[in-house]
């Protein structure tokens, strides 16, 4: 990311700039997925990824050696039933070109990245990126790594690199902006009830007070 795209409103995500690359969230990499509890991982990049579709926001699926690491996670899969996901053999997935020719196309330089494992699947591509001029941001919750310290030495690396590290969540928040934008605002209250743990617990409940009448009417 560069200097000037650090600050200012343009440093937000939109949907209209932005496409989605998720990495090999497969059950190779779930099983020694340590930095963070698996579910809950998951749980983020499901979120994540219904995120994407809701705001038409371009999503690139890969997996790493899929007939030994095994396929797609399912409920990843379930969101885009259509797409096949491209199985690589480079570690880095940023080196398939068909992965970056898939981002390219779509003309978009707001690169948002998630996957298994952080230090690994998801710092190497982050910080090529980077140094291609892409802006590159890293859904921290919504990766893992092998341990805490080796997630946080990667998310450590990557800022050096330039990418902003970012949760789930917030990416949401970011596509979303504005709760006037009313095509978009079902779908992100449903992703935040199945997905938003506590914050979709609070919403329902937000939700309940407003359709509770008060004391005062007949």
């Amino acid at each position: 990311m560069t200097t000037e795209n650090k600050a200012g409103v343009g440093a937000l995500l939109t949907p209209e700039e932005s496409v989605l690359v998720l990495i090999d969230h497969q059950p190779f990499q779930v099983a020694n997925l340590h930095s963070h509890e698996p579910t809950m991982v998951i749980n983020n990049a499901v979120g994540l990824a219904k995120a994407a579709k809701v705001f038409d926001v371009p999503t690139v699926l890969t997996t790493v050696l899929e007939e030994r690491g095994g396929l797609l996670l399912q409920g990843l899969q379930d969101v885009f039933p259509e797409q096949k996901p491209i199985n690589r053999t480079f570690i880095n997935t940023w080196q398939d070109e068909r992965v970056v020719d898939a981002v390219k196309a779509t003309g978009r330089k707001k690169l948002v990245i998630a996957g298994l494992w952080t230090e690994i699947c998801v710092a190497m591509p982050a910080i090529q990126a980077a140094g291609e001029g892409f802006d590159v941001f890293a859904v921290t919750d919504a990766s893992g790594g092998v341990s805490k310290e080796a997630h946080d030495m990667a998310v450590q690396r990557m800022i050096q690199a330039g990418v902003v590290p970012i949760t789930w969540m917030a990416v949401l928040g970011e596509w979303q902006r504005d709760w006037a934008r009313e095509k978009t605002v079902q779908g992100v209250t449903e992703i935040q009830a199945q997905h938003g743990g506590a914050s979709g617990v609070a919403f329902a409940w937000e939700m309940q007070l407003l359709a509770t009448p008060t004391g005062g009417e007949a």
